[in-house]
């Protein structure tokens, strides 16, 4: 088992780097628990102010994260004119509305996954973009982290050979109809929540679209969200299938099989920031697992990497990991498998 370690370019910082200035749309629960504290780790990126439609609760948010600032309204914060970008963590449903709104204010935008609830809906912050000339992102955090461009690297040199499948499954167990992941109207249920990683994960692999989708859901009898959701993929060079749910047990993993070999990634999408990750590389065939090569990537904290990536092209001029047309080519197939779904039909892209 041995160490990745990523090459470096040999040359010495004599300077602090500018940092870009972040604030945060509310308090939700993924920003206060994992990305603002791992942005505040980042060598490009600060958080300088907090927003919430409740000022006290964003003055507690402010202090308990050592916050510069708070905001009683989304307003406020978007008038700031100390803040270069905003991360918009707000329920599924205010993702585009809010996004607008930011962008129309000068600010660049991450936006949490799903960027948006249809098709539409992602498409029409192009014109927005177009207008504003900010940068419009999608957190999809695993990007950022060493493994996942690990698996870029071995894939675009040819390790496996020609990559034919992907085999991917996400689940975790909530059942709680309080939990904005079991309300339709706020955009919840298995396929917008996580499908959305696998169906990312696919298109990171095979670098297009699918041309055409086949979707089965299961919907849960009360809450009417998908609680069971499997899919087929079908791309020029492949197929990918995979199954999410938001009502079993815990689970992760996912596989990427070509003709000379495969790759498999241990915890691809929750990568842990207290221990190391794995990926598997197996070019012998032996089902034993006799010929597999281990490699290990150091404790990462991919929200750090994530806000330094994006902070970074923003500085630099650059693009950003994940633009606003992956936002939309993976919303189309999302869209396409609830489409399948529906109608018991294969899906064209």
């Amino acid at each position: 088992m041995r160490p990745f370690s990523p090459v470096l370019p040999a040359f010495i910082i004599t300077t602090m780097p500018k940092k870009l200035r972040w604030g945060v749309l509310s308090t939700a629960a993924i920003g206060l628990k994992k990305v603002i504290p791992a942005m505040q780790h980042g060598e490009y990126s600060t958080i300088d102010a907090i927003a919430s439609r409740n000022a006290a609760k964003a003055r507690e948010a402010a202090t308990a994260l050592d916050i510069p600032t708070a905001y009683g309204s989304y307003e406020d914060l978007l008038a700031d004119p100390n803040i270069d970008a905003i991360y918009n963590p707000l329920p599924n449903q205010l993702h585009v509305e809010w996004t607008v709104k930011a962008a129309e204010a000068g600010k660049h935008v991450l936006c949490e996954k799903p960027l948006s609830l249809t098709v539409a809906q992602a498409e029409s912050l192009l014109a927005v973009r177009a207008v504003t000339g900010v940068k419009i992102g999608e957190a999809f955090m695993i990007d950022s982290h060493p493994q996942w461009l690990r698996l870029r690297q071995l894939l675009d040199e040819d390790r496996i050979g020609d990559i034919r499948s992907v085999i991917g499954f996400f689940s975790y167990f909530n059942a709680d109809p309080a939990n904005i992941r079991n309300q339709p109207e706020c955009g919840g249920g298995a396929l917008l929540d996580i499908g959305c990683y696998l169906i990312h994960a696919s298109r990171y692999a095979f670098r297009c679209q699918p041309t055409r989708v086949v979707g089965l859901i299961e919907n849960d009898p009360e809450m009417h969200t998908d609680r069971l959701t499997s899919a087929m993929l079908h791309f020029p060079g492949g197929h990918s299938v995979f199954t999410c749910s938001t009502q079993l047990v815990p689970y992760q993993r996912i596989h990427f099989v070509g003709t000379r070999g495969r790759i498999e990634i241990e915890i691809p999408f929750n990568a842990p920031t207290a221990s190391p990750t794995r990926l598997f590389i197996d070019s012998s065939g032996d089902l034993s697992g006799g010929g597999i090569t281990t490699e290990t990537f150091p404790v990462c904290d991919q929200y750090t990497a994530q806000g330094d990536a994006f902070s970074k092209a923003i500085l630099d001029g650059t693009e950003i990991p994940v633009p606003l047309e992956e936002g939309i080519g993976n919303m189309r197939v999302i869209e396409a498998v609830f489409n399948s779904a529906r109608s018991g039909q294969w899906e064209s892209l």
